[in-house]
């Protein structure tokens, strides 16, 4: 089994075996992370990879799981984002039952 160094942001550099790191890859862009649970600390740390860092993991004996960027990310969004402002409005909505009835029924009819 191979040691695999890396560094915590409290504790610093660890050393770690390929069963202590897990990979995660976006089949999107190839971008990728790994993942360890620092022996000192317990923290989990979770820290970006150059796909060339990502294929020595991998390679070591890493294991892996891939993933999909959501398909929201595509959609065609129209109008001004949702401002903090929306969300307190929302927030009192949903606190007040007589508005949030009335805004309901306009989408049953």
């Amino acid at each position: 089994m191979a040691t695999i160094r890396a560094s915590c942001q409290d504790c610093g550099d660890v050393e770690l075996t390929t069963s202590d790191v897990h990979v995660r890859i976006c089949d999107d862009n190839n971008a990728g992370t790994y993942s360890f649970r620092c022996p000192h600390c317990e923290m989990t740390v979770v820290k970006s990879a150059e796909p060339r860092t990502i294929d020595l993991l991998v390679a070591s004996g890493v294991a892996f799981t891939t993933w999909r960027l959501p398909a929201e990310l595509e959609e065609n969004h129209q109008g001004a984002p949702i401002s903090h402002d929306d969300l307190l409005d929302f927030h009192d909505l949903l606190s007040d039952d007589a508005a949030l009835e009335q805004a309901m029924a306009q989408f049953s009819q």
